[in-house]
Order: C-alpha cells, then sequence, then structure tokens
C-alpha cells in the first residue's frame, strides 16, 4: 500500500523536511484490525500534548480523519504516523505558521514467537543509557538514536527486549516497550518526568488497574525494585503484553496480576 503524504498517495519527502533534518516531530505507530486504528483516542491525546509542547502546528481532526481512512484501506497491519515540522530552510529556527507535514506508513503486523506471551522474555541488560532531557520526557518524538544504539546491542533470538535506565541509573523501559514489576500486589511503573516515551498501552492499562482497585504507583524505580519484584512485565500498543522470565540473573514466573492485565490488554487490541 502506497504512503501518504498530506493525505494524498506519495513515496516521496520534501528535502527540506525538518523531520528529516532534525527530528523534529512526532510519531505514533499504531495496530489496525479489521480497518480500525486501534487505541486511536489515547495516540491522538498524546500527539496533541506533543503538538502543544513542541509547538508544531497542526490539524488533529484533520489528522484523525486521515489515521481512520488510511486504516481502513489497509485492513490490518501496523500503521505508522509521522508528524513533521513544516518545512524551512537550513538553520535551526522554524518557520512559525508552517503546517506540519502528514506521514503515513503501512506495515505487516509482526509475527512474534506464541512463547513470547505464554511464557515470557528474557531482557537484555542495555549499557545505552536515555538521556534526562525533561523538555521532551514522555514525547513520542521522533530523536530515536538511543533506542537505535540500544536495540543494536544484542542478536539472536534469546531476548526479546532490552532494558534501559537513564544516566542516573534508574530503570526507565524497554527499547520498545514499558516495564512494570508487581511487588506485594501493588503494580509499579517508571516516573517518566525525565525520560522515557509514555506509551498508549501502559496508560491504557493504569486506568484500568485503578478501575479494577489494584494498587498503582508510579515513581522513581532502581535495580533493588526489580531484584525484589513478584512478577515482571513489559507491554506496547502492538503486542501487547509479554510477562519477563529473566533479566540477567533473576527469573520470575508469570503471575496472576500479569494475566490478568494481559488478558485486557489482548482484549484492548482485538478488534
Amino acid at each position: 500500500m502506497h504512503s501518504w503524504v498530506d493525505g494524498q498517495p506519495a513515496d516521496a519527502l520534501a528535502l527540506k523536511s525538518r523531520g528529516l533534518a532534525y527530528g523534529d516531530g512526532l510519531f505514533e505507530t499504531i495496530a489496525v484490525k479489521a480497518g480500525q486504528p486501534l487505541l486511536l483516542a489515547r495516540h491522538l491525546a498524546r500527539l496533541a500534548e506533543g503538538c502543544q509542547r513542541l509547538a508544531i502546528i497542526t490539524d488533529l481532526q484533520q489528522v484523525g480523519d486521515e489515521v481512520q481512512a488510511y486504516a481502513r484501506a489497509m485492513g490490518e497491519g501496523v500503521l505508522k504516523l509521522i508528524l513533521a515540522r513544516g518545512d524551512s530552510a537550513r538553520g535551526y529556527a522554524a518557520d512559525p505558521v508552517a503546517p506540519a507535514r502528514r506521514i503515513l506508513q503501512a506495515s505487516p503486523l509482526p509475527q512474534y514467537p506464541s512463547a513470547h506471551a505464554e511464557q515470557g522474555v528474557r531482557l537484555f541488560p542495555c549499557t545505552t543509557r536515555l538521556a534526562e532531557q525533561p523538555l521532551l520526557a514522555g514525547l513520542k518524538h521522533l530523536n530515536r538514536l538511543e533506542q537505535v544504539l540500544a536495540r543494536a546491542e544484542w542478536q539472536g533470538s534469546e531476548f526479546a527486549e532490552g532494558l534501559m535506565r537513564d544516566t542516573s541509573g534508574r530503570l526507565i523501559e524497554g527499547v520498545y516497550s514499558n516495564l512494570f514489576l508487581v511487588r506485594q500486589g501493588v503494580l509499579l511503573t517508571a516516573d517518566l518526568s525525565r525520560c522515557g516515551v509514555a506509551g498508549v498501552m501502559r496508560a491504557e492499562l493504569i486506568a484500568q488497574a485503578q478501575q479494577a482497585g489494584i494498587a498503582v504507583q508510579v515513581r522513581d524505580l532502581c535495580m533493588a525494585d526489580l531484584e525484589q519484584a513478584d512478577e515482571v512485565f513489559v507491554c506496547n500498543s502492538v503486542y501487547g503484553l509479554w510477562p519477563v522470565h529473566g533479566f540477567t540473573s533473576l527469573n520470575w514466573s508469570p503471575g496472576p496480576l500479569t494475566r490478568k492485565l494481559q488478558g485486557i490488554a489482548c482484549a484492548l487490541l482485538d478488534a
């Protein structure tokens, strides 16, 4: 399926794109089933926050309409929405009135081994650290070189994900997932006010857990929290939730809270 640029089929982008030159923009990775973009409201809410914080000019209603039209044409797969700040000449200064470029791309749904969801995955201990930058924290911006470097640290199938810390040593997230721990029935996930991506599945699972009366703490996490965890899992908006069964010398079994939330994640991704 052709990509769309600004609502029209296209296979090229202007060389003056600030997304290309500076990574100046945002993106969303959206699962599509039966022509429906899943968790769209949360994706658009995160995009709106990013546009507000980065002062990117766009019509979010138009973006949402285009995503839904593109998803209907796709049928099934992964839709990548890129919103790049409007084109400009060389230099960091942006044109304050140039509208953002809207780019939509389609990919097949990834085929992960069923064991990832059933038995769980092992996490690789990434040495690449996430820089602490509160101005960008939580956003899914186009600057992903830290994740590129981290993902290059391992090859093969032993590890399905990598665990990333920040420059102060706090546990933050996976390379392409958010991290949760369970300790004595309490659901723990990292404070993302300094760095990291506030995933839409993360947000949905926090909300669903709170509605179910499960205690949730969003706070700084350290290695001691991981060592003391009863259950560990990672999640994102494409594969849902994977239990974690190992990290270095640590081992866990998928526990009851992990399985409960995994069922919720599966339902959210079943159009």
